[in-house]
């Protein structure tokens, strides 16, 4: 309603200006009056001045009040990042690095902040833990699937005293759910260690970052991280673009990054100070042809990738290389951000082709291009793909028609219903958890040990690379190459008719 009102007061302005025109020109259109009435020529002139000066800082106020322009042109299309399956709501990549690093102090995730948790972070900027403490947990009894709320709970309980700190860098504002599922990871793994008595009796707080997957950003918030001394490790970052894009500023900074989620093959060996535990794509190049030459006989196959994405020009590579070396032939290699790509009819030109399968190596950010051609080829052609489409949303909306379809991951759940690790996920999340929430956990799992052996950033790195470094995660064992790669094979999951997701069709173990 105040916006009618302003919008009736700029109406009446207009029609002043209109007045004050018509006077000014019937007097001196006028020649009687003009001779008669001289001296009120620049009355007018001067009234008119007034009036346009009046209208034109009444325009400029309203329409940077209610976004004017805005409502009068057509919207942009928002441009999203290479790996993003979802859309959050993003700071914008201007915004302060204060307000995108955050150890409990304000809020990074306000899509459904409770009461509680807003004032809890109230609370730990004004310095009042105990508060924030009592606060959080009432938070955590409304909602417990609150990766943000439990890390900012554990660092409440810290407060002012002595403490390791590591940072996890997510995209926050971007890609929501899977900053959330690794935040997750993260914060089951600083709950067990600090509910365990800490690190040789010192907890673990973390610093959370917002880096919106954003490459300018994420350099911002790498260098930040860098600069502060109390960053003892980073967990980070999500896609294969942002962690190559950060790795130069962290191996200057003598700053060891593990990436629970990149896994292009440009990452290996770019320093002394890069990990990563999750296996980079050689590996889920070697599971997917292996699957495609000795389950399915599928010997010709037409290959779909993503030509802007890091991760999905190196998944395409390591698959052409792998798939070659056991006697397969790619038909034709497709990348569908390219002009005028249409999923139909590059589906129907796979099939006038006589491929024997469909190879889709898109990463997450276009995910629905490729449930499009999940759709259009109604089951005619065998499917596989990368990790970049283990999404529920192939599931949602894939149906029935992606049934059968093969993907890579490193961990599922139900191969490790009964470990510890699956276990108290359960408890703490109220549900199932997936690979990047386990690959996260990994990546605290060995910066704790290497915190254990030496609680500096260049003696967590000489730990880590130690030929004998071992200890045990979600995953399996944790051991990193030369490279930094972590040593771990990929796992074969399909589509197949189910309960678990709620869509009516789960991914479940291939073999």
């Amino acid at each position: 309603m105040r916006g009618f009102s302003h919008l009736r007061t700029f109406a009446n302005l207009s029609r002043r200006v209109l007045w004050r025109y018509d006077d000014f020109k019937n007097c001196i259109c006028s020649s009687n009056r003009a001779v008669a009435n001289k001296n009120e020529t620049p009355a007018l002139i001067l009234s008119l001045l007034v009036t346009l000066a009046l209208i034109g800082a009444g325009a400029w106020w309203f329409v940077g009040r209610f976004n004017v322009g805005n409502v009068l042109r057509p919207s942009s299309p928002t441009a999203t990042a290479p790996d993003a399956p979802d859309q959050g709501t993003s700071p914008g990549t201007d915004t302060p690095i204060a307000q995108r690093l955050s150890l409990g102090q304000q809020v990074l995730f306000p899509q459904g902040a409770s009461e509680d948790k807003t004032a809890a972070v109230a609370a730990i900027a004004n310095q009042n833990y105990s508060e924030a403490v009592r606060l959080l947990e009432a938070s955590l009894q409304q909602n417990s699937n609150d990766p943000e709320a439990l890390i900012y709970l554990n660092n409440a309980r810290i407060g002012d005293g002595p403490s390791y700190t590591i940072a996890v860098s997510v995209p926050a504002g971007t890609v929501t759910n899977v900053a959330l599922e690794i935040l997750r990871g993260v914060a089951q793994a600083q709950n067990q260690v600090n509910q365990a008595g800490g690190i040789n009796g010192t907890p673990l707080r973390v610093l959370i970052a917002s880096d919106d997957d954003d490459l300018d950003t994420v350099k911002t918030v790498a260098r930040s991280l860098v600069d502060d001394s109390k960053v003892l490790a980073v967990i980070g970052h999500f896609s294969s673009n942002a962690s190559l894009a950060a790795a130069p500023i962290y191996n200057e900074g003598k700053l060891v990054m593990i990436s629970p989620t990149s896994t292009s093959i440009q990452l290996s060996g770019q320093g002394n100070y890069i990990f990563r535990t999750v296996p980079s794509d050689r590996f889920t190049a070697t599971a997917l042809s292996r699957h495609l030459m000795n389950t399915g006989q599928q010997r010709n196959v037409v290959v779909f990738f993503n030509g802007q994405s890091d991760y999905s020009i190196s998944l395409k590579n390591e698959f052409s290389t792998a798939f070659a070396t056991d006697g397969g032939q790619i038909l034709s290699e497709v990348d569908i951000t390219g002009n005028g790509f249409d999923p139909g009819n590059a589906v129907k030109a796979a099939q006038q082709q006589q491929a024997e399968a469909l190879v889709l190596l898109t990463n997450s950010g276009n995910i629905d291009t490729a449930i499009q051609m999940v759709a259009v080829n109604r089951r005619q052609l065998p499917l596989v793909g990368g990790d970049g489409l283990y999404s529920p949303k192939l599931l949602q909306i894939g149906g029935a028609n992606s049934e059968g379809m093969v993907v890579t991951v490193p961990w599922i759940i139900q191969a490790n219903a009964q470990s510890p690790f699956t276990k108290t996920a359960r408890q703490l999340w109220g549900g199932d958890i997936n690979w990047r929430t386990a690959t996260a956990y990994d990546a605290v799992i060995a910066i704790v040990e290497g915190l254990r052996a030496n609680p500096t950033r260049e003696g967590i790195d000489t730990t880590l690379r130690n030929s004998s470094f071992a200890v045990e995660g979600a995953t399996g064992s944790i051991r990193f190459l030369a490279s930094g790669d972590r040593n771990l094979p990929m796992q074969l999951v399909k589509v197949a008719p189910g309960s678990r997701s709620g869509f009516g069709y789960d991914f479940v173990p291939a073999q």
